[in-house]
């Protein structure tokens, strides 16, 4: 048995009445009950990401305590009203908090006044984030407090340094001072040459400018020594690191396309215009959809780099990703036709004289026993080695930097572009997946030709046939001459079950009713046996708990049963989720 969590009691409760005294959002509320039947009228106080309820304003404890942070709280739409319990038609205002993750119950609740509930979803919309905020308010200060123990121990050393100065300043002074009396005792005395005291003063002088002169140099060398091991140069190193490696980066991807492009493009363009041509000027453009444009525009940005390289340590980048940001729309088209490239190339292949003259532009030294297939895959992880690339270098780069900014928003743009992208990509994929599977139905299914129908999952499951009297024997469920006959295989979709049975040479055939639409179904996870199935033999008894019920009822014909049967628990627990979410969500649009 699963143990409770201990809390500290006495500070749950003095924080509950803080939250009742001094929250941020204090009042009455509707709470929804676990069995979801019935309304409470709670009082709730929020204070920072906790969210106190109490049995009324006056009591001296709080019943409970919800904690906000990562939840998601949004208003949602009125629910039917029950026609077994009348509830007041005034709180209509419903708003959820969900917490994003298993087995965990949204909680439900409801105003009577459509300005309250919509403050109340502002208010605990703001608490969900309020530890990571704090977190980053930490990094950032940690960041400033390091800064300032970096200048205090260079402003310790630079008044160590100066007070030096003063000491050997003032020591030259007195050497001065004494000079200067032996030289006057010296023109005093007429016996001594004038011209032996003026090269004893040029010696002296000459003396004291290389003193000066070391001095100056020891001072700049201690502060250059001082800077090399500071924090802001091991930054600025790795951030030329990255920019260096970037730029290595950058060559190898344009060496490979112009491998791409003049070693299999161009002759296979020129192939496609022979007597008798191994492929068609289409396939070509299929296959190579906007390969030479993009290794133009990565020789225009390899350049670019290269001049700012040779510009260092004047280092401006960020104006190159402005200029690469608005082209990017040429790498969607790519990436949107990748899978689509290669599955004209594998055909191509079919063809011997086509396979033998790509084995042979393959061969050539430049390809390093590359395939065609590797380099045309080599554009498609460009944008995420970009955006990694930016991430290391807003990494070392101080928030005060002059293109701060701008590598943020280059980084935001390649961001949101790679999610498009994929988007794009598993939305061409499910379309795909749907034509395929119905290419194999020999009498075809054209509700999988509806773009908006999303595959979700496909396996093999038994289908009980049902008796005269629409009832099922569950001491047939173990008989192996029913799982044999009784095979399915069975597809889902956001819209619709799929049954078919398999035939020969891997095609499938729908069954009687095996196009079922979720939104006339409904899922019994654990039917209900009779006092004749209590009788049943015990062949069945390994079965029992795996075989599910859907319900459908047509609008226009006579309603009808299935009964399915799963290989385990697990299978079959997949199967009734993935239909009962499948038929939730269509539930939710329909309203």
């Amino acid at each position: 048995m699963q143990k409770g969590i201990r809390l500290n009691d006495g500070h749950v409760t003095y924080l509950g009445l803080l939250a009742k005294k001094d929250g941020t959002r204090r009042g009455c509320l509707s709470k929804k009950s676990s069995d979801n039947t019935k309304w409470h009228t709670k009082w709730f106080a929020l204070l920072q990401n906790m969210l106190f309820y109490f049995e009324s304003e006056s009591s001296s404890r709080p019943s409970g305590l919800y904690l906000l942070e990562g939840c998601v709280c949004d208003r949602s739409p009125s629910p039917k009203p029950s026609l077994s319990a009348k509830e007041c038609l005034e709180k209509q205002y419903y708003f959820t908090v969900s917490f994003n993750h298993e087995n965990q119950k949204a909680l439900e609740l409801r105003t009577e006044d459509v300005k309250d509930c919509d403050e109340w979803v502002a208010a605990i919309s703001h608490a969900r984030n309020l530890a990571t905020e704090h977190e980053t308010l930490m990094q950032k200060y940690l960041h400033l407090l390091q800064i300032v123990e970096t200048e205090k121990t260079v402003a310790k050393q630079l008044r160590q340094q100066i007070e030096d100065g003063e000491i050997e300043i003032e020591r030259l002074k007195s050497e001065i001072a004494a000079m200067l009396k032996d030289n006057e005792k010296i023109q005093s005395n007429p016996t001594t040459a004038p011209s032996d005291d003026d090269s004893e003063i040029k010696k002296i002088k000459k003396v004291q400018s290389f003193l000066r002169g070391w001095m100056c140099r020891r001072k700049w060398k201690t502060i250059i020594q001082d800077y090399i091991r500071s924090p802001h140069a091991e930054s600025m190193r790795k951030r030329n690191q990255v920019v260096f490696s970037m730029l290595e980066a950058e060559a190898e991807y344009v060496q490979q396309l112009h491998i791409l492009v003049n070693n299999f493009l161009r002759p296979l363009r020129m192939a496609a215009s022979s007597k008798k041509p191994p492929i068609t000027h289409d396939d070509v453009s299929s296959i190579f959809l906007n390969s030479e444009t993009i290794m133009f525009l990565h020789q225009i940005f390899y350049q670019g780099l290269k001049a700012r390289i040779a510009s260092w340590p004047t280092l401006v980048l960020a104006d190159l990703f402005d200029i690469l940001l608005p082209m990017l729309n040429i790498y969607q088209e790519f990436v949107r036709n990748h899978q689509y490239s290669l599955q004209i190339l594998a055909h191509c292949k079919q063809n011997r004289d086509f396979d033998k003259l790509l084995k042979q532009y393959e061969a050539k030294p430049d390809c390093e026993e590359r395939t065609l297939e590797t380099f045309l895959t080599y554009p498609m992880f460009q944008i995420p080695r970009y955006i990694l690339t930016l991430h290391e270098l807003l990494a070392h780069t101080p928030h005060e930097h002059v293109e701060r900014n701008s590598l943020d928003y280059a980084k935001s743009k390649l961001e949101e572009l790679s999610r498009i992208m994929h988007d794009e990509v598993s939305e061409t994929e499910n379309i795909r997946k749907n034509l395929a599977i119905e290419r194999m139905i020999v009498e075809g299914c054209e509700i999988l030709l509806d773009t908006s129908q999303t595959f979700v999952r496909q396996g093999s499951l038994i289908q009980v046939p049902m008796s005269e009297k629409g009832k099922i024997t569950r001491g047939r469920l173990g008989s192996l001459s029913l799982k044999k006959e009784g095979e399915r295989q069975c597809f889902l979709f956001s819209k619709h079950l799929i049954i078919c049975t398999r035939g020969s040479g891997g095609k499938l055939h729908l069954t009687k009713n095996g196009v079922v639409s979720l939104i006339d179904c409904t899922l019994i996870e654990e039917p209900e046996g009779t006092d004749d199935e209590s009788k049943s033999d015990k062949s069945g008894q390994d079965m029992e708990h795996l075989d599910f019920k859907i319900v459908v009822e047509p609008k226009d014909s006579q309603s009808f049963t299935i009964i399915l049967v799963a290989s385990s628990r697990q299978e079959k627990s997949a199967w009734t989720s993935d239909i009962s979410q499948a038929c939730l969500l269509i539930s939710d649009n329909t309203e």
